[in-house]
């Protein structure tokens, strides 16, 4: 006997809703059998990337190439029947689809004999990376263009019998109609989408690096990602958001290391009123402390007035930082950073400061608009400029666009399949505690002290201006920036001041947090992994952030196995430190592998040379069984759905939602 169930008022609202969807019963078990069967499938491949510092080039290589994933691909099926040469020449062009078709097309004696051996190639390099999914899936992913004729392709076989002359039709009436470069590149388009179902970039987008702003263009165009903020992803971001302080953060950073080319080209922000300001100012003072980092081509095209200009516009623009620093510092005793104050305690007589006790020789003490008296106040101007400096950030249509989608992509960490993501580090004291902040008067650590910092650094964005709530977020923004023992920051300092102006090194020190020497222990591993709720043989610690020095012997992987350092390396002034080009991460149905990528020669080379990075994979931990979606937070979401279609069903059934026939055959209309 069938006995009806009962149902909340809240329950029969949603399930209406769900009927929208799902009209009859036979439309609500069809869903519930797709579903079951998309639990069957394996786990997708998920690509980790880390501190690719503005380097768009090499970038861009990485995110085609997957890591290495497609050339992999590519030696499962042609490497004992396609020459080397010609492998690496489909790679580069799988990579670079439109700049190698240029490059190619004059060497080539038969076009169309070539566009019909690479077709062929391609059809089956997409078949191979397209298994692991659903057909709908695939068919979502395929460009709109050609997506009738690639989903025929990929899924006829040109050795069956039956569809042989109905395949080769196909592939010789693109050829025939002008088609085949366009849709070669939909082709390769479509095998790197497939071959990576997620991309996890674990912080530090921007600074050091030409362009930030393009590989956030190519973010937003990226089908399935998450970001966790950076210290420096967070500095752009505050500055977007109308700090002050971080924006003067920004400017000093960039023209410091001759980086301008994102602020004015990337972002269209004009620095007119800076050099006009420092020009006058700064125009007897001594900015030889101050001297901007040029190498190669820059230091042979910079003439001595631009190299003169430069070193005033960073000394005007660091005095207001210092200044706005201090200000932020004063505001804010709890964040246990008085001793940080610098420009209070200058004796200018003796040209000296005194830090931790220690008396340091200054190399500059001309600041002609530093008052003694009150030191950290700006002036006139200096306000003026830095207001008006502000506003271009905010009013940059580019850089709002790119900080928003960091804010909808993005939070300080993230719990994906059973991994803990995040940038920098979980503060913790040297016996292994975590480290407390007291703030708005609670004391908090761990998660929630991350959870307490991603709401606030969301206010600072979207609460309405001159809310005392938007300026705790502002102020936070810095602090996570550059304060003390900050998750994304991890030292105990940061010696900007101490850099510019003194020359012993000995005081430009920035001890690390205990976590990064910790993270060594196993055990202090698996409790920060409980902190967040994950325990298990294959949960991980996943953060960049501290280049790996690969050469010294340093292994990316620590805590016996339960934390893999991922620094991307990307920054061409790191490398050196590193040995290499750094580490990025792949996590598929088999196995999570680590891979050590060598310097990129860049992006012509590559195409030109068929020139790829340099790369070793490490296998580092084999899954017990092949993993399935079953398995996973997206295997969790799909049980959900399911539980909610079988109460739909039994909704149905039981009379409480009725079935609207006529709205089924309008969705299947629509859909024809």
């Amino acid at each position: 006997m069938n006995t009806h169930k009962t149902y909340t008022e809240a329950e029969l609202r949603y399930l209406r809703m769900l009927a929208h969807q799902y009209p009859t019963v036979r439309s609500a078990g069809t869903e519930i059998i797709n579903l079951q069967a998309i639990l069957n499938l394996p786990k997708g491949c998920e690509h980790f990337i880390s501190d690719v510092h503005g380097e768009h080039e090499a970038f861009l290589h990485i995110l085609n190439s997957c890591s290495g994933v497609v050339r992999e691909r590519l030696d499962v099926l042609f490497a004992n029947s396609v020459p080397r040469a010609e492998l690496d020449q489909l790679a580069t062009l799988i990579y670079y689809p439109e700049e190698k078709l240029e490059e190619l097309k004059p060497q080539i004696d038969d076009m169309d004999e070539w566009y019909r051996i690479t077709l062929h190639r391609l059809i089956e390099l997409a078949r191979l990376v397209s298994a692991r999914y659903s057909r709908s899936k695939v068919r979502k992913a395929l460009p709109a263009d050609y997506a009738y004729i690639l989903e025929e392709l990929l899924h006829t076989h040109s050795d069956e019998i039956d569809k042989r002359d109905y395949f080769e039709n196909i592939i010789r009436t693109i050829i025939d109609i002008g088609q085949a470069p366009d849709f070669i590149a939909a082709l390769c388009s479509l095998i790197k989408r497939m071959a990576v179902d997620h991309l996890h970039l674990v912080g530090d987008i921007f600074d050091r690096g030409p362009r930030a702003d393009i590989i956030m263009d190519s973010l937003m165009n990226y089908h399935s990602v998450d970001i966790q903020w950076g210290n420096h992803d967070i500095l752009w971001m505050g500055a977007a958001s109308g700090s002050r302080t971080l924006v003067a953060t920004v400017l000093s950073n960039s023209i410091h290391y001759n980086n301008l080319e994102v602020v004015e080209t990337g972002y269209g922000i004009s620095l007119r009123p800076l050099s006009v300001f420092a020009n006058e100012t700064y125009a007897d003072c001594d900015t030889s402390r101050f001297a901007v980092k040029l190498t190669g081509d820059d230091a042979r095209h910079y003439s001595e007035k631009d190299k003169l200009l430069s070193a005033r516009m960073h000394k005007a623009i660091t005095v207001i930082l210092f200044k706005l620093e201090g200000q932020k510092i004063m505001r804010h005793p709890e964040y246990g950073m008085a001793d940080r104050l610098f420009l209070d305690k200058i004796d200018y007589a003796n040209k000296c400061v005194t830090i931790d006790g220690v008396k340091y020789t200054l190399e500059d003490t001309d600041f002609p608009t530093v008052d003694p008296a009150d030191p950290y106040k700006l002036t006139a101007e200096e306000d003026a400029v830095i207001r008006e400096l502000t506003r271009s950030f905010q009013r940059s249509e580019k850089l709002q666009r790119h900080v928003r989608f960091l804010y909808s992509k993005g939070s300080l960490y993230k719990i994906y399949n059973g991994n803990l993501l995040f940038h920098g580090c979980i503060p913790m004291k040297e016996d292994g505690e975590l480290l407390s902040f007291t703030l708005s008067g609670e004391a908090l650590s761990g998660k929630a002290f991350l959870d307490y910092a991603d709401k606030a650094a969301r206010q600072a964005y979207y609460l309405k201006k001159d809310t005392d709530e938007r300026k705790v977020g502002l102020d936070l923004l810095w602090f996570l920036w550059a304060g003390r023992n900050s998750p994304i920051f991890g030292r105990d300092r940061m010696t900007t001041f101490e850099r510019r102006l003194i020359a012993d090194e000995h005081a430009w020190t920035e001890k690390k947090n205990a976590y990064y020497t910790l993270y060594e222990d196993p055990a202090i591993c698996g409790s920060i992994l409980r902190e967040f709720g994950l325990e298990g043989p294959h949960c991980h610690i996943i953060n960049g952030h501290v280049p790996v020095k690969a050469k010294k012997g340093e292994s990316p992987i620590k805590g016996g196995g339960k934390l893999i350092v991922i620094d991307g390396g990307f920054c061409k002034a790191y490398q050196p430190t590193s040995g290499i080009a750094g580490y990025t991460l792949i996590y598929n149905s088999h196995s999570f592998r680590i891979v050590a990528h060598q310097p990129f020669a860049g992006r012509e080379r590559a195409i030109r040379d068929n020139f790829d990075i340099s790369s070793t994979t490490n296998v580092f931990e084999l899954l017990e069984h092949r993993q399935k979606n079953d398995e996973t937070d997206i295997g969790h979401e799909l049980h959900i759905r399911i539980e909610d279609l079988r109460r739909l069903l039994d909704a149905y059934r039981d009379g409480v939602v009725k079935e609207d026939h006529q709205r089924a055959a309008r969705m299947l209309d629509a859909d024809e």
